[in-house]
């Protein structure tokens, strides 16, 4: 298999253990206050997230402001080359996605705005795919065991680090925009590395399992060779 150039190398047990030193024992709570210090990092990844505006009403699955806040990704000029290849992967993807979402509008919606999103973040959308189809299974309701929401299983802590309490992460877009957006927060705190950026975003900082089950579901659904 050709690996990306961002694809990570599993790092050793022992930077594994260097790497949850003093994290190991902090509860999710007092790691958001420590994120929240940062503030200014994440909103420059994700600058859009601070001007979204929470859905009108519970019943819309793509709310207008949120649309509003990817002009600037839609209306950048991009080669044909780039459209024809982001076509195919969508096709592609469509066909995959099947087995997790039946309404072939609504597919073709999320993967547009999967596209979408991981563009405006630096992510690639087969990753944000796999993150997705571990932890939700593509279910936009979903709840963890530890009160994660949404597609990509934010936690609510979040609205409150960013000063946003009303924002509905049960909302796809919104939920798409956050996951998204704090991923790529973590793999710039992580100089690139996705395996620790990926654990980060579990709260397993130190472990491999998780980021070892997000790359496993990309390589097995949700990759594509050049």
């Amino acid at each position: 298999m050709i690996k990306p150039p961002w694809y990570p190398q599993t790092p050793s047990s022992t930077s594994c253990v260097a790497a949850s030193g003093n994290a190991r024992g902090r509860s999710v709570w007092l790691n958001a206050t420590r994120l929240k210090l940062s503030l200014l990092s994440l909103a420059l990844l994700g600058s859009a997230l601070l001007s979204v505006s929470a859905p009108a009403t519970a019943a819309q699955s793509y709310s207008a402001p949120l649309h509003q806040t990817l002009e600037s990704v839609l209306e950048t000029p991009r080669p044909p080359i780039e459209r024809w290849t982001d076509h195919q992967w969508r096709s592609t993807m469509a066909t995959r996605l099947s087995r997790y979402v039946d309404d072939p509008d609504r597919r073709l919606r999320l993967l547009d705005r999967i596209q979408q999103e991981a563009r405006l973040a630096g992510l690639s959308p087969g990753i944000v795919m796999a993150v997705i189809q571990v932890e939700s299974a593509f279910q936009p309701n979903a709840v963890s065991s530890a009160g994660a929401r949404g597609l990509m299983q934010v936690m609510p802590f979040w609205v409150e680090a960013l000063g946003r309490p009303d924002d509905n992460l049960f909302d796809p877009l919104l939920n798409l925009r956050y996951g998204c957006t704090i991923l790529a927060h973590y793999l710039a705190v992580e100089d690139g590395d996705l395996t620790r950026a990926l654990a980060r975003y579990n709260g397993s900082r130190g472990k491999t399992w998780y980021p070892e089950r997000v790359m496993r579901a990309w390589r097995q659904h949700w990759w594509l060779s050049p």
